[in-house]
């Protein structure tokens, strides 16, 4: 698999790499020996980076992929985990003495003395311009409980304060073909800085496979199905913010554009990393087969000059309105 270089993590990884928050179950159900057979699946088939959360689950994916480490130690596998997501958000929360509680948890989980990537979880947005909390980062990167961090954000304006930080090495932020504002300013930043891009929810939860329609239903404990207008976190991360009929009008329109012998999802993880500055993209799987057919994306040629301006002219009609100015 094609690697790119996280430039201030000083790492090579994989340019798909695997998401982990269904691990967590917290999509319906998801057995622990289908969750290792998944991520089993993805580091056969050429995966490095993974990317999971204290959260998911209340550990129970950190838990999974510290077990899956300890069975193969050999993986050559750079673990991101999140952070901040398990007590109420105020920014008075994010101070050192709670870092290193959360880090040594995550430790703990994942069986590793120094944590690879630890990111902010979609902190309050003050979070992101408190000097005193790069100040207590750095303080977990001197004590060795971590060896760099970065951010997960939910809007391009914590993106842009995070990377003028020194510390960051990298940033999450959601791109796909329905979520394109971070092409604009976010993605030129970050390369020019040298900090990397985590480009998360790139099938826009589920809607760029190409397999849901009206009649399409969702679990109960589904995300997909409980946070539809923001019920129990920012909308934008179910279906990138975009209502579920107009998303599926939008893949519709996409779908003409994919190769043949490729899908839909995998036409939708190419358009991301044919964009400069993407470092890593991380879909998620919920079985080997869907993680097998995420990591061939890699092997797609990039998207043709006629491709790319229609995903432009569908989001420019579609998608825009509802989203840009959102996130």
């Amino acid at each position: 698999m094609e690697k790119r270089i996280f430039g201030r993590l000083d790492r090579q990884v994989g340019v798909i790499g695997l998401g982990a928050w269904q691990l967590g179950a917290d999509w319906g159900q998801v057995s622990e020996s289908d969750a290792l057979d998944v991520l089993a699946a993805a580091v056969d088939a050429g995966v490095t980076f993974l990317d999971t959360a204290d959260v998911y689950g209340d550990g129970r994916s950190e838990q999974l992929i510290g077990r899956f480490r300890r069975e193969r130690p050999d993986a050559g596998l750079t673990v991101a985990t999140k952070m901040g997501r398990r007590v109420p958000q105020t920014p008075a929360a994010y101070v050192l003495d709670n870092f290193r509680a959360w880090t040594d948890r995550s430790r703990a989980n994942l069986g590793m003395d120094v944590l690879d990537l630890v990111q902010l979880h979609c902190p309050p947005t003050p979070v992101f311009h408190t000097d005193a909390v790069y100040d207590a980062l750095d303080t977990l990167v001197a004590e060795e409980r971590i060896a760099a961090y970065g951010v997960s954000v939910e809007t391009t304006d914590e993106a842009l304060a995070a990377i003028a930080r020194p510390g960051v090495a990298s940033v999450q932020i959601i791109l796909n073909a329905l979520r394109h504002k971070p092409i604009e300013r976010v993605l030129p930043a970050a390369a020019s800085a040298g900090v990397g891009i985590i480009a998360r929810v790139p099938l826009a939860s589920g809607l760029l496979s190409g397999r849901y329609d009206e009649n399409t239903t969702f679990p109960s404990d589904d995300h997909r199905n409980y946070n539809r207008h923001g019920e129990a976190f920012d909308v934008g991360e179910t279906f990138s913010g975009v209502d579920y009929e107009t998303g599926l009008r939008a893949v519709r329109q996409l779908g003409a554009l994919v190769p043949q012998g490729a899908t839909m999802a995998q036409f939708a993880l190419r358009w991301i990393l044919d964009q400069p500055g993407v470092t890593v993209v991380i879909p998620g799987a919920r079985n080997a087969e869907q993680a097998r057919a995420n990591v061939a994306a890699a092997d797609l040629a990039p998207l043709s000059a006629e491709a790319t301006d229609t995903v432009n002219a569908v989001y420019d009609e579609l998608i825009r309105p509802q989203v840009h100015d959102r996130w």
